[in-house]
């Protein structure tokens, strides 16, 4: 299971009930006499650009409070807040109760879905997201679950997942792909030079004498790896004992280093070249991408070709029931919004004039709108892909 699956397991309730614990002071505005504090608009919407492409591209939203940026995840923050009180209002009204029990419990599939906890927390790490984080969102899922089963919801017949399929054959292709197992010497020359930077010890080093230890450091690595790479191509059989005891890929190690079938868009470049060109059976030579010297076993390939129908029905099933709660969940939202006294004490966080000062920019700014179209999108489920 990939990240991104694993990451659209709370995806519905990331989108209608991120937001964190109601505070006493500070309100700007009232749903139905709850308080929304700015502090927790704060906080949500680090949080929001915290999770963004525009964080990753080093951009500072909150610079311009008037930008467009700036105004778009104002708008979704604010109207995540006021759902998030909606459905918690809701749930009251309801007597839906969550217990630690109920969470454990999904958490539980998820990480067996995975695999293991380690790949599980790998998988968190690698998407930047804390174990905390990741269960107060799972409680939520959980949640919402718990709603919709209170909820007239129609169920999805086998003849709509069959028909689903039919009319989306392309969606269910796959490429090439390659069967390998690896041996990682992790050797990342930046998180060395953090490591050295950060040690008291090496203070007011110069660059050139904390080149020199990263350097030194990437060389000890590297002839660990050649040292290993000797053992393995001395006696191929070795190779998963070695995996098991040497690789720095804690998830693949416990597996003798075995990363199952993969296409070449999903892994770095250096690896995926190196292993597409490999024969099955064949050992590579040291290959070094960002994340250091891998060692690879090619085990087997399969060629391009189309998923049947019986192997993805159960994920063409849990999309389309997705699809089905979303629009329920909408629904309900909708009326809940129509029903509720809303308040807004201060009018900067109004929707209506949000709606405005965008509109205003996009006027100036005519192609603010479609540069930034892909963040602003919903975080409805995407269609199912191919498993691996």
């Amino acid at each position: 299971m990939n990240s991104k699956k694993l990451l659209a397991t709370v995806a519905i309730s990331a989108m209608l009930l991120t937001g964190c614990t109601f505070g006493p002071k500070n309100t700007i505005i009232k749903v139905n006499g709850q308080d929304i504090t700015q502090t927790q608009f704060e906080k949500t919407f680090d949080k929001a650009i915290g999770n963004s492409m525009f964080a990753q591209m080093g951009m500072d939203v909150k610079k311009d409070k008037n930008g467009f940026l700036y105004l778009m995840i104002k708008d979704r923050v604010v109207n995540e807040l006021i759902v998030k009180a909606l459905i918690e209002q809701e749930m009251v009204k309801r007597r839906i109760k969550v217990t630690k029990e109920d969470t454990d419990k999904e958490l539980k599939i998820i990480i067996d879905k995975v695999g293991s906890k380690e790949k599980f927390n790998e998988i968190l790490k690698q998407n930047g997201i804390s174990s905390e984080q990741f269960k107060k969102d799972l409680n939520d899922e959980v949640k919402i679950k718990k709603l919709l089963s209170v909820l007239s919801t129609g169920k999805v017949s086998d003849a709509d997942t069959k028909k689903f399929y039919k009319e989306n054959l392309t969606k269910f292709k796959y490429p090439d792909k390659v069967r390998a197992s690896h041996i990682l010497i992790s050797a990342n020359s930046e998180e060395i030079k953090e490591k050295i930077t950060s040690d008291p010890v090496n203070k007011g080093l110069s660059k050139e004498e904390i080149q020199a230890k990263v350097d030194k450091e990437l060389s000890v690595k590297l002839e660990k790896a050649k040292k290993i790479l000797a053992e393995v191509k001395k006696n191929p059989k070795t190779f998963e004992k070695i995996a098991r005891e040497n690789s720095d890929d804690a998830a693949s190690a416990k597996q003798g280093g075995d990363l199952g079938f993969f296409s070449r868009q999903e892994m770095v470049e250096p690896f995926a070249k190196a292993a597409f060109a490999q024969k099955p059976e064949t050992i590579s030579d040291i290959v070094k991408s960002p994340y250091g010297y891998h060692i690879i076993l090619v085990k087997d390939r399969m060629k391009a070709g189309q998923e049947p129908f019986e192997k993805v029905k159960d994920e063409i099933k849990t999309y389309l029931e997705n699809q089905a709660n979303v629009k329920v969940l909408e629904n309900l939202i909708e009326s809940l919004k129509k029903q509720a006294k809303i308040e807004y004490l201060d009018d900067e966080y109004n929707p209506a004039k949000i709606q405005d000062a965008l509109k205003k920019q996009a006027k100036s700014n005519p192609t603010a709108k479609e540069e930034l179209h892909p963040e602003a999108q919903s975080a409805t489920p995407a269609p199912p892909k191919p498993a691996k």
